[in-house]
C-alpha cells in the first residue's frame, strides 16, 4: 500500500510516500519558502539504496501550487515513482494539536476538519498550514482515504495531577487550560523502539527529544506519564529560539515595567530566545564553534541547556519511581556528542553512566552510549516521525 505523508508548516511542506506494510521509502521531499518567492523543492528518490536527487527553485505562491508541483514530481516521466496520484491509497497528515478530542489516529471527515479548526487558538502557528495540507490533498489525491495523526496523542495518557495546571479550575473545565504536551509522534516511535531493543516488560523510560525544538516524556511501560511541553510548545526545556520554562514574574515585568505588548513578548519567548537569545546562534553546530573559539556565553549556554535536561532526568526518575533507560533522539539528539556528554553526565547516583569512547561514535541505528556498569542504559535511538503516521495510517486499514 502507498502512503503518502505530509507535513505541512507554514511556509513548507515535508512529504515522504512509503511503502506499507514494508515500510519501504519510495521517495522523500521539501517544499520551503512558499510564498516568500524562490520557492526551493528538494526531491529524493530511492532506488535500490541509492538516491536520485531533484532540486530547483521557482515561485510557488502556496500550499495549493507546492503540492500540485509535488503531485508533479511524484507522476514525472523521468523521476516519478507513481504514474497516477490514484496508487497512492492514504495520505497521513501531521497535525500538531488534537486538544482532548483526539486520542488516536483519525480518519479525516468533515467533523474532525471542524474540530481541528476550532483548536487554532491553541497552536495558531502549526494548526492553520496543518488543516490547509488537508484540503488540499484532498483535492490533489482525491482517491486516497485523508488520515490524522496528532503531535499530542501520546500525551493523552498523562493523569490529572501531572496534565492540570494549578489555577481556577473553571480555566480547565470551561476553555481546556491544560498540559498538552508536543512531539508525541517522535515520543511514541522512539519509545517503541527502545522498548523492542530492551526485550523487558514494565520499562521506565525518559525520552529526549532535542532539535531546534525540544521536550521531554517519561514513559511507563509505553505509556506517556509526563512531559516537558505543555499547553503550546514553549514550556520545558531551553531550546533553538524558545525559553523553556520560565518564572511568569518575568513576562509582567517585561509589560508594566519595560513597555512590551504581549505580541512583542511571545515574539522574544518564541523566535528570540534559548540558544538564538543567549549567543546569537540557534544551530547548536555554530554555538560549538563559538566555544572551540573561546565564547565563555556559548559555553554558558550549553550548560544551562544541558542542566535543565538533567533536572528533568531527576524529576521523571521520581515520576516513574525508576529508570530503565534514557533515549536521545533527533537531530541534536542523534548528532551531537557534547551535548549527550554534558547531559549524562554527573548523574552517577541514578545508576546513569555515560562511555565517553561509545558516544563519540557516530554509528547508525540504536545504539548504547552507555558504561557496561551503567544500571540505566543510554540509548541513541534515530527518531522517524513519518515513518510512525504511516506506520499509524496502515494499522488503521488492519
Amino acid at each position: 500500500m502507498n502512503i503518502f505523508v505530509i507535513n505541512s508548516g507554514s511556509s513548507s511542506i515535508k512529504y515522504q510516500l512509503i511503502q506499507m506494510p514494508e515500510a519501504t521509502i519510495v521517495c522523500t521531499g521539501l517544499v520551503d519558502r512558499i510564498g516568500l518567492g524562490n520557492s526551493a523543492i528538494v526531491h529524493k528518490m530511492y532506488k535500490q539504496n541509492s538516491a536520485q536527487v531533484h532540486q530547483e527553485t521557482l515561485d510557488i505562491k502556496d500550499h495549493v501550487s507546492g503540492l500540485q508541483k509535488v503531485a508533479q514530481l511524484l507522476t514525472d516521466a523521468t523521476i516519478g515513482v507513481i504514474k497516477d496520484p490514484s496508487e497512492i491509497k492514504m495520505v497521513g497528515h501531521r497535525v500538531v494539536h488534537g486538544g482532548e478530542n483526539f486520542r488516536d489516529t483519525q480518519v479525516i471527515d468533515d467533523a474532525v476538519k471542524e474540530k481541528i479548526k476550532k483548536l487554532f487558538p491553541l497552536a495558531p502557528l502549526h494548526n492553520p498550514p496543518n488543516y490547509v495540507g488537508i484540503e488540499v490533498a484532498e483535492k490533489i489525491f482525491s482517491a486516497a482515504k485523508q488520515v490524522a495523526v496528532f503531535d499530542t496523542a501520546f500525551h493523552q495518557t498523562l493523569p490529572p495531577m501531572a496534565y492540570r495546571y494549578a489555577i481556577p479550575s473553571e480555566y480547565y473545565f470551561d476553555h481546556k487550560i491544560r498540559v498538552y504536551g508536543f512531539h508525541g509522534t517522535s515520543h511514541k516511535y522512539v519509545s517503541e523502539k527502545a522498548i523492542e531493543y530492551l526485550g523487558k516488560p514494565n520499562t521506565k523510560i525518559i525520552t529526549i527529544h532535542l532539535g531546534n525544538g525540544c521536550s521531554m516524556a517519561a514513559v511507563d511501560n509505553g505509556k506517556c506519564v509526563d512531559t516537558s511541553m505543555g499547553l503550546g510548545p514553549m514550556n520545558g526545556l531551553m531550546m533553538g529560539t524558545r525559553c523553556g520554562d520560565i518564572d511568569q514574574s518575568v513576562i509582567f515585568y517585561l509589560v508594566n515595567q519595560l513597555g512590551y505588548g504581549f505580541d512583542e513578548v511571545n515574539n522574544v519567548l518564541n523566535k528570540k530566545s534559548g540558544m538564538f537569545g543567549l549567543t546569537g546562534f540557534s544551530d547548536m553546530r555554530d554555538v560549538k564553534a563559538e566555544i572551540a573559539k573561546g565564547n565563555k556565553e556559548a559555553q554558558l549556554a550549553y550548560d544551562m541547556y544541558a542542566y535543565r535536561i538533567r533536572k528533568y532526568i531527576g524529576a521523571y526518575t521520581a515520576a516513574l519511581n525508576g529508570l530503565d533507560a534514557i533515549v536521545f533522539t533527533a537531530g541534536v539528539g542523534e548528532n551531537d556528542t557534547l551535548t549527550r556528554r554534558l547531559c549524562a553526565n554527573d548523574l552517577e547516583y541514578l545508576g546513569i553512566e555515560l562511555d565517553q569512547e561509545k558516544n563519540e561514535q557516530h554509528l547508525s541505528g540504536i545504539r548504547e552510549i552507555n558504561k557496561n556498569t551503567s544500571r540505566v542504559k543510554i540509548l541513541v535511538v534515530p527518531t522517524n516521525e513519518e515513518l510512525e503516521i504511516a506506520r499509524q495510517c496502515y494499522t488503521l486499514e488492519q
